[in-house]
């Protein structure tokens, strides 16, 4: 058992919130899948913040809103997988690996998300799937799944569906699978079977057949005792049919594949080792915005490796369209002393804007809007800034530094006002980040440095 399922000593009798009342329709399933869920955490007697419940679009989308105490996250449509997969890939290398990743999916959710199953299933990580399996889309209709049974009635499959279901749990054999099961939401055993696929240190995944009665009953002869029956002649499997004891958690795997890199919660896991001191006193937050192409992106990774070697914590998210290589790029950082929970940006601290596309990027984000009379803007002198409460200094970033070192620059201009970080710390990152066989290339973004450092 893994190490995650800790026995709790307050014994909860529930994780459900107290006087949870299912949404779900007279007859549904769900009620049942889910309170089979909550019956198998209490077997386990799991900490509630060591589980994870993260759901997908449907009316599974309803189901982590009832659990109290746990962690619990709702995506968009088909994502649910891929999303616990990286949060179980964070805990179990970059943590204490103690949380437990539950997803919960409907059919629809599994058939968009179909990859993500199979990369899951491929990795091994340890996060349990629970598929509510009802052959259709119920929150949008009842139309046609690719789980619909054979001959199956649906809105979009008036006269029967013709083409065969997809058979999940063969699939997922395919991809080396560590636990698979098949159950239907009335066997007396459902809870049971969850908490060992929860249990188990790996992928797991364990689908659930039921009806929707709001559209399943319409037409179709299916009743809840002939559920396994999904084509003419064909019955699928029932109960546990993969518990591999062979496979290795991804988490485990990688940890002996690379060791050393494992970390306990407090400590840095970047491979940075702190030399420098930084001067923070408060969390500070970073909008760059320029034109894709023009290095923003890549400078605002020096100030968060950076940030990093001068003792501090960092975040970095990036945007730009689809396109990659044309229109706007945005970056924003997040430099903290402390661990940095929230990676968004209410109120900008530091905004550095160097193009025209980077100025109508942060207009339709908001970001001057959003900026206060404390927010220090670098922007280059040929810019428009609409009005706003930030103190704005005008250079020339493009003209002096180039297109691709005008980011660069800014960043480099709003850390020496602020004094928050070293610029010699810079200096050192910047060879690292990059790379060998690029001297030039370094040359001219360390004289950049030497610049910015003896500008007034």
């Amino acid at each position: 058992m893994s190490e995650a399922l800790i026995q709790n000593t307050e014994n909860p009798k529930t994780f459900l919130k107290v006087d949870a009342k299912f949404p779900f329709c007279k007859g549904c399933g769900h009620h049942h899948i889910t309170q089979a869920i909550n019956d198998a955490l209490v077997k386990l007697q799991l900490e509630p913040s060591h589980v994870n419940i993260t759901s997908d679009i449907g009316c599974v989308g309803l189901v982590d809103a009832l659990f109290d105490s746990v962690h619990s996250f709702h995506t968009t449509h088909g994502r649910s997988t891929a999303f616990a997969t990286g949060v179980e890939i964070a805990d179990s290398i970059l943590a204490d690996s103690k949380l437990k990743n539950i997803v919960v999916i409907g059919d629809g959710g599994a058939m968009i998300g179909l990859l993500h199953l199979v990369n899951a299933a491929q990795l091994n990580v340890d996060v349990t799937v629970v598929l509510y399996n009802n052959f259709l889309f119920g929150m949008t209709g009842g139309q046609n799944s690719s789980f619909s049974p054979v001959d199956f009635i649906t809105t979009t499959t008036p006269r029967g569906n013709i083409i065969p279901p997809i058979d999940i749990i063969t699939l997922l054999e395919g991809a080396n699978a560590g636990y698979l099961a098949r159950k239907t939401a009335t066997d007396s055993d459902l809870a049971d079977t969850i908490a060992e696929a929860i249990a188990y240190p790996g992928f797991a995944l364990v689908e659930i057949l039921e009806l929707c009665t709001e559209y399943a009953l319409r037409g179709n002869s299916i009743r809840g005792n002939k559920l396994a029956e999904v084509a003419p002649g064909k019955v699928m499997e029932l109960g546990v049919i993969a518990n591999k004891k062979d496979r290795v958690d991804f988490g485990d795997a990688y940890k002996t594949k690379f060791p050393g890199r494992e970390t306990t919660k407090g400590t840095k896991s970047s491979g940075i080792v702190p030399k420098y001191e930084n001067s923070l006193k408060k969390k500070v937050g970073f909008v760059i915005a320029g034109t894709a192409g023009e290095r923003v992106q890549f400078s605002a990774y020096t100030l968060v490796e950076t940030a990093v070697l001068a003792g501090a914590n960092a975040t970095q998210k990036n945007d730009n369209p689809v396109t990659q290589g044309t229109g706007f790029s945005l970056s924003e950082v997040v430099i903290s002393r402390d661990e940095i929970f929230y990676t968004g940006i209410d109120t900008p601290d530091v905004v550095v804007v160097v193009s025209e596309d980077g100025v109508m990027e942060m207009k339709s984000q908001g970001v001057f809007r959003r900026a206060n009379e404390s927010t220090l803007i670098i922007a280059d002198e040929s810019l428009e800034i609409p009005e706003c409460a930030g103190k704005i200094m005008r250079l020339p970033l493009r003209k002096k530094y180039s297109p691709s070192g005008a980011a660069f620059a800014g960043i480099l201009t709003a850390v020496k006002a602020t004094g928050i970080l070293p610029l010699e710390a810079f200096r050192e990152i910047v060879p690292t980040i990059v790379g060998t066989g690029r001297q030039k290339k370094s040359e001219s973004y360390l004289s950049i440095i030497n610049e910015v450092e003896h500008n007034n």
